[in-house]
């Protein structure tokens, strides 16, 4: 399927290759890596049922460590929208776009809060809520539960920060520092591998620009299970009450460190 994709962009078509994010990285990471990225080929590779919310299939079809092997990638724009209609904007915002690009959504119903006519661009991240304590960066279905997290937090007397960053690849370098340097410390939420997701991504950023104290939301190096997606939420540490325990941690350390 990539070498075909990459075949009709010879021709002046703007190939979407579609399947699970299993068999759209991990399968066929030679063909991309070769086919693809290498010769910087117009392909979109739009990958469904990411992350552990493929939920009863199991682990050999739970991709967790697809958004790293992308990211790696030369050239690779990575994207992971928060809801339908995020993800339908990034679907025509990529197909303007041109070079090869990594679309990564979900399989379970999700909330869809974002707008129906949003102009999605490329690379650049969306507030959701400004606050001052703590800064919250979130990808994918753990949007969401950024959102919730931030509502409950508030109860507690924490203003926090939620930025939506749908574009992992070229990341909104700007927009985080531009938090951080307001808060004083970062928690990031996704729904992946700790290693080479979106923490990775911003800890390479404020590591370089601005250090302040960081706690990743994710899954602990470990492959998943067959579950419904509730159970291996619960079970992996992808909720709302993990982003706001991670809150509590950062807030520690960032009063240690001050």
């Amino acid at each position: 399927m990539m070498g075909i994709a990459a075949g009709l962009t010879i021709g002046g078509k703007i190939p979407f290759t579609g399947t699970f994010a299993n068999f759209s990285t991990g399968r066929v990471y030679d063909q991309i890596r070769q086919s693809i990225a290498y010769s910087d080929k117009n392909v979109k590779i739009c990958a469904s049922h990411a992350g552990l919310t493929l939920g009863e299939d199991g682990a050999t079809h739970q991709i967790l460590e697809d958004i790293g092997l992308m990211r790696m990638l030369p050239g690779m724009v990575v994207i992971n929208p928060c809801d339908f209609n995020q993800t339908k904007a990034a679907t025509m915002a990529i197909a303007k776009h041109h070079g090869p690009v990594y679309l990564r959504f979900g399989r379970p119903s999700v909330p869809n809060f974002t707008p129906a006519d949003q102009h999605f661009e490329i690379g650049k991240a969306v507030m959701l809520n400004e606050g001052t304590d703590v800064t919250i960066v979130a990808t994918g279905h753990l949007v969401w539960k950024a959102i919730e997290s931030g509502e409950k937090l508030a109860d507690m007397g924490i203003s926090a920060e939620i930025i939506n960053i749908h574009t992992i690849k070229p990341l909104d370098e700007e927009a985080i520092l531009k938090s951080i340097r307001k808060t004083g410390c970062i928690v990031t939420a996704e729904e992946h591998n700790r290693f080479g997701g979106l923490g990775e991504a911003v800890a390479q950023c404020i590591v370089r620009h601005h250090p302040v104290p960081q706690e990743f939301v994710a899954v602990n190096d470990s492959f998943g299970e067959s579950g419904t997606p509730d159970e291996l939420m619960r079970k992996y540490g992808l909720e709302s009450e993990n982003i706001i325990t991670a809150v509590q941690a950062v807030l520690q350390r960032r009063q240690v460190t001050a």
